[in-house]
């Protein structure tokens, strides 16, 4: 069977629905981050991703990559804590990976998104099993290979498999053995990406 091939209206398409997906679980987000974290998960990334939608639907950006870049790009100057720099990196450094092509694969777009991945892991330090983002990342990018279904399943998979580990990275590290027990809300945010990427594909 053929690739699937995705242009920059399917990109617009991604980021507009996870503004939508982060708004119906703000909630779900702040009371997780209220656990182990500031508080402030689901309001920094509300706040960031409907200043995304905003903007992609004034710009229009042409092609998948310069989406993410874009995207990446506002995230950084519109979400405070470390959300908007954690994210805005990862969408960044995908959307460079992914060039000035007018479309890409779902293969592509896996290269991309493992380089966004990488950089975000070298930037922080942090590994997969470290109660972070990467949790839902690693696995989520790795299932693409496979198909988009396949993705936001081991997305969500990954962010559920935090509960029982010990935070080693990030604010949550603070509290040590209290960390257990509770759901990352980063790996939860990223749980989200992945969910609304297969919803558009669909």
């Amino acid at each position: 069977m053929s690739d699937t091939v995705l242009d920059a209206a399917f990109f617009i398409r991604w980021m507009t629905e996870m503004a939508a997906a982060v708004d119906r679980e703000v909630d779900r987000l702040t009371e997780l981050d209220s656990a182990i974290g500031d508080a402030d998960h689901g309001a920094n990334m509300q706040r960031g991703f409907v200043a995304v939608a905003k903007m992609l639907e004034a710009e229009g950006p042409s092609t998948p990559g310069a989406v993410l870049v874009a995207a990446g790009r506002q995230l950084i100057s519109s979400v405070g804590g470390a959300s908007g720099p954690l994210y805005g990196t990862l969408l960044r450094r995908s959307g460079k990976a992914l060039g000035e092509a007018p479309q890409v694969t779902r293969r592509e777009l896996r290269a991309g998104l493992q380089a966004g991945v990488d950089m975000l892991a070298q930037l922080g330090g942090a590994a997969p099993g470290d109660k972070t983002m990467l949790d839902a990342l690693v696995p989520a990018v790795a299932a693409l290979g496979t198909s988009f279904e396949a993705a936001a399943a081991a997305a969500e998979q990954g962010a559920l498999a935090t509960v029982p580990l010990l935070a080693k990275k990030g604010r949550a590290s603070y509290l040590r053995e209290r960390s257990i027990g509770h759901q990352d809300p980063g790996a939860t945010s990223s749980a989200l990406l992945f969910g609304a990427l297969a919803e558009v594909a669909k």
